[in-house]
C-alpha cells in the first residue's frame, strides 16, 4: 500500500511540474492577448479617414496602416493558438495522469478493495484522495482550458469583424482572473492532501 502512495507522490510531482508550466504559459498567451487587443483598439482608430487629418492627401497610407496591422494582429493570433494547442498537451498530460492512476489500483497485484482505497499509510492521504485529486485537477484545467479556447475564438472573430465594439478589458480581467481561481482552488486542495 506504502509503495502504491509512492507512486501516486511522484504522480503529483509531474502534476506540479505541469502547473509550472501552465503558469508560464499563462503569462505568455496574457501578454498575447493584450498585444492583440491594442492592435484591435488601433484598427478602430485606422479604419476612420478623420483620424489621418492631412494624410488623407498621401495615396494608399490608409491601407497601408491597417494592411501591417492586420499582419501583425495575424501573427499574434498564430501565436495565441500554438500557445492554446500547449495548453491542450497539459490537460492531455494531465488526463493521463489520472488514468494512469486509476489502471495503478485497477491492475496491483493484489486487488485494491474499497477498505484499502480509505486506509490512510502514516499521515499521507488516502488512495481515493489521490485518485480524487488527479481527477480534480485535470477537471479544473480542462475548464479553464477550454474557456481560453473560448476567449481567443472572440479575439479571432473580432479581427474578422474589427468594426464591432469591443468588450477587450472584460475578457481580459477574465482571461487574467480564471488562472488565479484555478491557482487558489488547487493550492487550497493540495494543503489538505499532503503528499509528504
Amino acid at each position: 500500500m506504502e509503495v502504491m502512495v509512492k507512486k501516486f507522490q511522484s504522480k503529483f510531482r509531474k502534476v506540479k511540474e505541469e502547473m509550472n508550466r501552465w503558469d508560464e504559459l499563462q503569462s505568455c498567451l496574457i501578454s498575447q492577448f493584450r498585444n492583440a487587443s491594442h492592435i484591435l483598439d488601433r484598427l478602430q482608430v485606422l479604419q476612420m479617414s478623420n483620424n489621418y487629418g492631412t494624410l488623407n492627401c498621401v495615396s494608399g497610407v490608409r491601407d497601408a496602416l491597417l494592411e501591417k496591422q492586420i499582419g501583425s494582429l495575424n501573427n499574434i493570433l498564430v501565436s495565441m493558438r500554438k500557445t492554446l494547442e500547449e495548453f491542450h498537451c497539459i490537460v492531455a498530460s494531465l488526463e493521463k495522469l489520472h488514468c494512469d492512476g486509476r489502471q495503478l489500483v485497477k491492475g496491483s497485484s493484489s486487488r485494491t478493495t474499497m477498505k484499502q482505497l480509505q486506509q490512510r499509510v502514516g499521515v499521507k492521504p488516502r488512495l481515493i484522495d489521490c485518485l480524487d485529486g488527479l481527477l480534480f485537477l485535470h477537471e479544473i484545467y480542462y475548464s479553464e482550458y477550454l474557456l481560453k479556447s473560448s476567449v481567443v475564438s472572440v479575439l479571432s472573430a473580432m479581427a474578422i469583424m474589427p468594426r464591432l465594439p469591443l468588450p477587450i478589458s472584460d475578457t481580459q480581467i477574465t482571461q487574467r482572473d480564471s488562472s488565479n481561481i484555478a491557482f487558489h482552488c488547487l493550492r487550497s486542495w493540495c494543503t489538505t492532501t499532503t503528499l509528504g
